[in-house]
């Protein structure tokens, strides 16, 4: 395969990466989320259509229908949701997916009531006040002992009450989007909008260059992975093979970095098909993009739901190479652009 050029084609999954982080979408509340990519897939020329589930389903064409390939990322996010209005005021959350309070602390919210519009706050340590509390420093931070203050003149669960708040409302975190100089970016939830980004840098690639793929090509924009059912439903007919492309996990013990994009032997599910594996590295070989294969000691994908769903697949989980995962996490544009030409040796 020639030397891919694809620039313009990375300038573009960082632009459409950074409007999809623009966009709050914690598990559970996604339709804003699912209708911006439905359309963003439809303005390349692709067919796509909501699921019931709320995911989106596209059709990048394709010639053979009977062995046919999905693509799967999820749109879906992190969050919170008031668990309690408290007596004073302030609101307990539960939390939606993998939050973890010890990296949320500090972080500006957004409380999203079912009637009465969206209210700003702080998510904070319970009485956070370093001057006041004497027990600052050691109290573990936990759903429990940390509270959203409401900006907002409330002293009361009455006065919470009034402005619309109720049990069950959603609680979404500001992503602090950030792209630097040096070609990093730098946002919460990179995991998944990133790869979706990517996907739609992939479908514009397909497009513009006049491709059809050997095989039929899907892409499932899901909407519960973080809760781990996202890839449960809507596989296409003829599909023989799935491929999760979500985050690449970066930490101690694991040879990946942020500039590359990362090939999952095996995470806590177990091992993703030894052929599959295979095939993905010569794809990166073969397009000369840099690869690392690892192992992910706390992982899921869609795809490993997918299969427990009952479906008869060959399955992989590829991704662009994410440090800090769960927290404030931190990719670059190189990561991106090797996901990509892994995806076009593999698919085109």
């Amino acid at each position: 395969m020639k030397k891919l050029n694809l620039k313009k084609y990375t300038d573009f999954i960082v632009k459409e990466t950074s409007d999809l982080l623009s966009i709050d979408s914690p598990t559970g509340y996604t339709e804003e989320a699912a209708a911006w990519v439905k359309k963003e897939f439809e303005k390349l020329g692709f067919k796509a259509t909501l699921t019931n589930k709320g995911g989106v389903i596209v059709d990048l064409t394709g010639k053979d229908k009977k062995n046919g390939l999905l693509l799967e990322a999820h749109t879906d996010t992190l969050g919170g949701m008031v668990a309690t209005i408290k007596s004073n005021g302030r609101l307990q959350l539960t939390n939606l997916g993998g939050m973890n309070p010890n990296n949320a602390e500090t972080e500006n919210v957004r409380v999203v009531t079912k009637f009465n519009g969206i209210y700003e706050g702080t998510f904070q340590l319970n009485n956070a006040s370093i001057h006041v509390n004497g027990d600052y420093d050691d109290t573990k931070r936990t759903w429990e002992s940390c509270e959203v203050v409401l900006d907002e003149d409330v002293n009361s669960k009455e006065d919470v009450e009034k402005l619309g708040i109720s049990v069950g409302d959603i609680v979404c975190f500001e992503p602090n989007v950030r792209v630097t100089k040096s070609g990093y970016i730098k946002s919460r939830f990179l995991d998944d909008k990133l790869s979706v980004g990517i996907l739609l840098g992939l479908a514009k690639y397909i497009k513009e260059n006049k491709i059809t793929p050997k095989r039929a090509l899907y892409a499932h924009i899901t909407v519960f992975e973080e809760v781990g059912h996202g890839g449960c439903g809507s596989v296409p007919e003829g599909c023989t093979e799935a491929i999760s492309v979500d985050m690449g996990c970066v930490g101690d013990g694991l040879t990946c970095t942020e500039r590359q994009v990362s090939i999952c032997a095996k995470d806590s599910g177990g091992p993703y098909s030894y052929p599959i594996v295979q095939a993905l590295m010569q794809a990166a070989k073969d397009t000369g993009a840099d690869y690392a294969v690892d192992i992910y000691p706390h992982y899921g994908s869609d795809v490993e739901a997918t299969l427990r769903s009952g479906n008869d697949l060959r399955h992989g989980l590829i991704g662009a190479g994410v440090y800090a995962s769960h927290g404030y996490e931190r990719s670059h544009r190189d990561g991106a652009e090797n996901t990509l030409k892994l995806l076009i040796g593999y698919c085109c």
